[in-house]
């Protein structure tokens, strides 16, 4: 499985192009199947950091990517065996 670590919106910009030429889509392709305009969709991909997570994560699924958090040093676990953290009590 490869893995990337994003640490800015720059970063992400360049995956989700990366991502949408390895599957195969053109950005009206990738549109469409968001329920976007190309336009729309260009945009995104040019500025990741104003994408909400919803969006986002509907797009992962789309592209065939799944989204992945770790503390930076940590091996990432599958997701079946990784307990979600704690909630703090503010």
């Amino acid at each position: 499985m490869d893995q990337f670590t994003v640490r800015t919106a720059e970063q992400l910009s360049t995956l989700l192009q990366a991502f949408r030429k390895n599957a195969g889509l053109t950005q009206r392709e990738a549109a469409l199947r968001l329920g976007v305009t190309q336009q729309t969709y260009s945009a995104l991909e040019r500025h990741a950091e104003k994408v909400s997570t919803t969006r986002l994560l509907k797009l992962l699924g789309i592209l065939g990517v799944e989204l992945v958090l770790s503390k930076p040093g940590s091996a990432p676990q599958p997701a079946e065996a990784q307990t979600p953290p704690q909630t703090p009590a503010w």
